[in-house]
């Protein structure tokens, strides 16, 4: 079911003129399928999912093939989402995803049994430190659980920022994150990030 998944996702085109400001990276579809399958067998993508930070929807609409409740992809960035709605249709999940223009940091949505699905910018660039703290602070807000990708060696702040809000990293594991060229400063054609991925329970 994993293949399958990727299979579908592979159709998902990403950022046509991507912001290195806001990080904006595409999420393969592997490293999609493999964190949404394993979401799925926890038991996750049931009710209503929330895609903090969406991009071209990759993860919102890996969920969406669930067949959750809802999903709901949440991007400030309205060309992003312009081609997030049009990879719906060429992905076609079971689920309808509702897309919102906003600050994903402070979704226009209230808390409740919901499930964060998340690729946030690591936080990579000058004056965006730590934009990572903020998407967990939201998922922090708003989830019962939250899936997200983090740059390698955020273990210790991800468990601590969970520790400091009475909740529990449950699940944690590296994974890979390949990038294609898309900026200037690229040097490659191709490149591969180590990452982490982790499952925190805010109940």
């Amino acid at each position: 079911m994993k293949r399958a998944l990727e299979r579908r996702l592979a159709a998902v085109e990403g950022f046509r003129d991507p912001d290195v400001a806001r990080e904006q990276y595409p999420t393969p579809a592997e490293l999609a399928a493999h964190v949404l399958h394993t979401a799925d067998l926890r038991g996750d993508l049931t009710g209503t999912v929330l895609d903090l930070g969406t991009g071209t929807g990759m993860l919102a609409l890996g969920a969406a093939c669930r067949a959750p409740a809802r999903v709901v992809g949440v991007d400030v960035d309205p060309s992003a989402l312009a081609v997030a709605a049009e990879n719906e249709a060429r992905v076609d999940p079971q689920t309808p995803v509702a897309w919102v223009r906003g600050d994903a940091t402070r979704p226009p949505l209230a808390p409740g049994d919901v499930t964060v699905v998340m690729n946030p910018p690591f936080g990579a660039q000058r004056g965006n430190r730590h934009a990572d703290r903020r998407f967990l602070a939201a998922a922090a807000d708003l989830a019962a659980v939250s899936w997200s990708i983090h740059n390698s060696g955020s273990r210790e702040f991800v468990e601590s920022f969970a520790t400091d809000a009475d909740a529990t990293v449950t699940d944690a594991f590296a994974a890979e994150f390949d990038v294609a060229r898309q900026f200037d400063f690229h040097t490659a054609e191709r490149a591969t990030l180590d990452v982490e991925v982790f499952r925190i329970d805010w109940t």
